[in-house]
């Protein structure tokens, strides 16, 4: 896609190595305009950081995007992150409808959900918001547990292969054309990543670190849209994000002084020598 421009929408932690302040400089590392929405600005992340502000921008979202559209700006692709809540949801598909160009692909972390858990902040009536967003998906990149809120079908720690075609093939059934799973492990030193749509199935495992990080979700999902806008196929951006993200918790590893993010900003050359080879 020649200099595509894309807009992403998402809250933006100040400091944290999350949410915008991961997605805004990997997607121009990978060679694209990016234009952000912030749903919202904090202080900082709200995993082990305490007394953090936040400041809730849904009402700004509608005179952005009406100015956007006086303008005649345009998009290649829109690409969503965390959200805050059901009616900024509303005011996304609102966006899709008016901002997008025709044919150009809606790219959704749904952001909601994790080991078997909603965030505290979400509820029901966001899932099923949620669910709306994300049928209107060209990809989708939920964890395993987004995946089963989703469906509705039932959260299990532990799985097989069968398990995990069954959620893939109820994302597709729900409208989503391409179906991006991450976190699926089949053996306890292993994980990976399943990558569904067009008839075909594909499955890229690599090592499974132990000590996570904050914003890792974040990293892997705008190196998977950077890699994917680039003319990478959905499988390859699916294994160009999955490696960066790796060597970028190996790079933080060992740093308790780094503990609220990853360090993700020395790896960029490689992330783009990635996207670049043919």
């Amino acid at each position: 896609m020649p200099y595509a421009k894309i807009l992403t929408i998402q809250d933006i932690s100040c400091v944290g190595q999350c949410s915008l302040t991961v997605a805004l400089p990997i997607l121009s590392a990978c060679g694209l305009e990016t234009a952000i929405l912030p749903s919202a600005v904090l202080s900082t992340h709200t995993a082990g950081f305490s007394g953090f502000t936040c400041r809730d921008l849904t009402d700004d979202i509608p005179a952005i995007a009406a100015h956007w559209l006086k303008e005649k700006i345009t998009f290649d692709a829109i690409y969503t992150g965390y959200l805050g809540s059901t009616h900024q949801i509303d005011l996304v598909l609102d966006i899709i409808r008016t901002l997008l160009k025709k044919d150009a692909p809606v790219i959704v972390d749904p952001a909601m959900a994790d080991y078997g858990k909603l965030y505290p902040a979400f509820d029901t009536a966001y899932v099923e918001a949620m669910k709306k967003l994300a049928s209107s998906a060209d990809f989708i990149l939920p964890n395993i547990t987004e995946a089963c809120f989703l469906t509705g079908i039932e959260y299990r720690e532990h799985y097989d292969r069968d398990y995990i075609d069954a959620l893939a093939k109820a994302l597709l059934k729900s409208g989503a054309k391409n179906v991006i799973l991450t976190g699926v492990g089949y053996a306890p030193d292993k994980t990976g990543v399943v990558v569904v749509g067009n008839g075909e199935s594909s499955y890229y495992e690599h090592r499974k670190i132990a000590k996570g990080c904050h914003g890792t979700g974040d990293v892997y999902a705008s190196a998977f849209v950077g890699a994917l806008l680039q003319g990478k196929s959905a499988f390859d951006a699916a294994k160009i994000a999955a490696d960066y993200t790796v060597a970028c918790i190996e790079h933080t590893q060992g740093d308790d002084a780094h503990w609220y993010g990853v360090k993700f900003e020395p790896l960029l050359p490689r992330l783009i020598q990635a996207v670049q080879n043919a």
